[in-house]
């Protein structure tokens, strides 16, 4: 019996259901190799070969990337400083963790959001700027935003090409968006900013900053 299939059949253990918890364990094991500052060789050996056992199936630009860049580094079977910082960064920017120091010297590891906003965060330019709403705005409806944007002399997309410069995600249940459920629009930037393209995405807070100061 071949126990995949099995879960596959089952109403209880899906694909959709297996994805998303491999999906958030990767983001839990990025946060614990990172926790002490170091990534070592035996870390990243374990990582590449976790994604080929459990993700391989994805078709997930974010998680394509960490993989492709994981393979790079170690095509050598080794890992020099310079590297390991590498991959250190990378691991941290994918699992949302950013470590903070405390009044008491320690260190706190701080977890946002998990969606692929660019960081540093840019400022917004809007006049002759085309920009793309995606998810539910706290703001109000997607009209009124687009109204605010349009004022001020930028462009409405209504879908993602290499024309958009910013795509904006609303705030309003952002969960749904995480890691194997990211929304079609977001998805697609994620590769677009990955091969060049001068897109950005930000969060809807960010967006309204940059409107009201």
């Amino acid at each position: 019996m071949e126990l995949h299939h099995e879960f596959e059949d089952s109403q209880f253990f899906h694909r959709s259901r297996i994805d998303r918890r491999a999906a958030d364990a990767l983001v839990g094991l990025a946060a614990g190799i990172t926790a002490d500052g170091i990534v070592n060789i035996a870390e990243a050996v374990f990582l590449k070969q976790w994604l080929e056992d459990n993700l391989a199936h994805l078709n997930d630009p974010v998680i394509n990337l960490l993989y492709s860049r994981l393979a790079c580094i170690l095509q050598d079977n080794a890992l020099d400083v310079d590297e390991s910082r590498e991959l250190l960064d990378i691991l941290r920017s994918f699992s949302g963790v950013r470590i903070e120091r405390p009044k008491d010297g320690g260190t706190a590891a701080i977890i946002p959001t998990d969606l692929p906003f660019n960081s540093p965060v840019p400022d917004l330019v809007w006049d002759g700027r085309m920009f793309v709403f995606t998810g539910v705005m706290a703001f109000g409806p997607r009209k009124d935003c687009q109204a605010l944007v349009e004022e001020r002399g930028g462009l409405i997309g209504g879908s993602i090409s290499k024309k958009v410069h910013y795509l904006v995600v609303g705030s309003v249940g952002n969960e749904q968006w995480r890691h194997s459920t990211y929304g079609t629009k977001i998805m697609k930037a994620v590769e677009l900013r990955e091969a060049g393209a001068s897109i950005a995405i930000v969060g809807e807070d960010h967006w309204q900053k940059m409107l009201f100061g």
